[in-house]
């Protein structure tokens, strides 16, 4: 069976760090690409970041370049989102899916893990 289990979220300071983890059980993550994504109350899903499959290149929104990361580790079949220098605009569902490339469509989604960015 197909699964994409999120965590890692939880409540932090502004200025603070989260690192979310998505782990991949039924198939092998580093064939794929695979996105972050995010929904805060009352706005749409948008995408956050994205690794490339093969030679694993990273995109990113522009409101989250030089704060987030996005990695892989293919041993432990998980992709990683690194959240630095969190603001409280970060507040929102995060959700790791695979997608057929980076920028087209979602394949399978996670669960999502709350993220929420408050003093």
């Amino acid at each position: 069976q197909v699964q994409l289990v999120e965590s890692g979220g939880g409540l932090v300071q502004p200025g603070g760090s989260l690192r979310l983890s998505c782990a991949a059980s039924g198939f092998t993550l580093n064939y794929v690409a695979v996105g972050w994504f995010r929904q805060a109350p009352g706005k749409e899903r948008e995408g956050v970041s994205c690794i490339s499959r093969g030679d694993d290149s990273t995109s990113y929104t522009d409101s989250v370049k030089g704060r987030f990361t996005i990695s892989r580790d293919n041993a432990k079949n998980t992709v990683y989102l690194q959240m630095n220098s969190l603001k409280p605009e970060d507040t929102a569902v995060y959700y790791c899916a695979t997608v057929r490339r980076c920028g087209a469509q979602v394949v399978y989604w996670g669960q999502g893990t709350q993220v929420t960015v408050s003093s």
